[in-house]
């Protein structure tokens, strides 16, 4: 029987170019950010942080060096504000792969469906952003005390707290809060601060003066409120280099404002709760913070463990059961969370890629039409 078509799609490179805003906190963000849509055929101008120029051109360098061509993805450190204005006012707009904070992307998002709104672009540009997070670590009373420890503190504290995923805020239950609030004392005082070219340094300082200026705000405000209590910690010190202490805040109230917003920092707030009132709990977990990028649940109960991942469904994108909330590794966990942490694109996994691409559906026919009338009337 002949043919009468032949149906095939197509997957296109966007029309225009994408701009790709990467962070000071992973280099490896770098190189994904720009690259994920270069590999699928797009031009890409590529702002990096300004605290992060140098690690990320370095990766551009070796880019160049294994054969990049000129022009698929270009280098542009510069202002936030005049790139980030400058980049978007344009018709040839066709996307933007972002991670940063969540009001910086809100900016862009307005900014962009202003431009929108005035018809500057020539289509609907791609908006992929990973942004803030206010992780949770959840402990039910069944949990194993060492493992939550540690694996809270390496959550809470590595790289001093500067991961959207880093864990901030976690829930204890009296029944294992005395024995728990006793480990945490005596490990982190074990934690060495330093410089990080000494290997057996544990914190350094954070990124900047803004940074620790913010950080600071917030164990302020908690050392001043009734709601809080300094478990540990709690001094910083720029004399040096902007070196913030590993501190806890344990909370009364389990929406105080250091367990609702985002810190960026090594500061951990707790609140313990009854361990009659698990499931309450979960909820208020659930409802505390606008972001859902990463939690984990702690327990050895199997129904404890279903409860937390049915009611903590939309919490987090990136979920653990018995590990900390950060670490995700490309090619395993794709990374991404919603509400307002972001779109959710997933990094590090074909449904990232797909956003890059424009498909075009192709029909070849090869038995045409003779009349203009339908079959039954002829």
């Amino acid at each position: 029987m002949e043919r009468e078509f032949w149906n095939r799609s197509e997957y296109r490179a966007l029309e225009g170019y994408v701009v790709a805003i990467s962070p000071f906190n992973f280099t490896a963000i770098g190189a994904n950010l720009p690259t994920s849509p270069a590999m699928m055929g797009n031009v890409v101008l590529w702002k990096p942080a300004s605290t992060a120029i140098l690690s990320n051109y370095v990766f551009f360098q070796v880019l160049r060096e294994a054969g990049l061509p000129d022009g698929v993805i270009n280098f542009i450190p510069g202002s936030g504000r005049l790139i980030g204005d400058t980049l978007l006012n344009s018709k040839h707009f066709a996307g933007i792969h972002f991670t940063g904070s969540t009001g910086v992307f809100n900016g862009i998002m307005y900014k962009t469906a202003m431009n929108l709104n005035s018809k500057m672009y020539l289509g609907y540009p791609r908006i992929v952003g990973e942004t803030g997070g206010k992780d949770f670590h959840f402990v039910h009373s069944s949990a194993d005390v060492d493992s939550v420890v540690i694996n809270t503190i390496r959550g809470a504290f590595e790289y001093q707290g500067q991961k959207c995923s880093a864990c901030s805020r976690a829930y204890f239950p009296d029944n294992l809060w005395p024995e728990i609030s006793k480990r945490f004392q005596d490990e982190i005082s074990k934690l060495k601060m330093g410089q990080p070219d000494d290997f057996s340094t544990f914190c350094s300082a954070v990124i900047d003066k803004n940074s620790f200026d913010n950080i600071k705000s917030y164990i302020d405000w908690a050392k001043n409120s009734s709601e809080c209590q300094i478990l540990v910690g709690g001094k910083c010190d720029e004399t040096q280099g902007y070196f913030i202490e590993p501190t806890v805040i344990v909370c009364k109230n389990p929406k105080a404002k250091v367990m609702e917003e985002e810190i960026f920092g090594p500061v951990l707030s707790v609140y313990v709760y009854p361990a009659a009132e698990y499931e309450e709990t979960l909820k208020i977990c659930d409802e505390t913070s606008p972001y859902a990028l990463t939690g984990s649940i702690f327990a050895t109960d199997t129904y404890a463990i279903e409860t937390a991942d049915r009611l903590l469904r939309n919490a987090a994108g990136n979920f653990y059961i018995n590990d900390k909330c950060t670490g995700a590794v490309v090619g395993q966990q794709p990374f991404g969370g919603a509400r307002a942490s972001g779109t959710n694109d997933k990094a590090g996994s074909s449904l990232n890629l797909m956003r890059w691409v424009s498909a075009r559906s192709i029909k070849t026919s090869f038995i045409t039409p003779t009349h203009h009338s339908y079959p039954h009337m002829q």
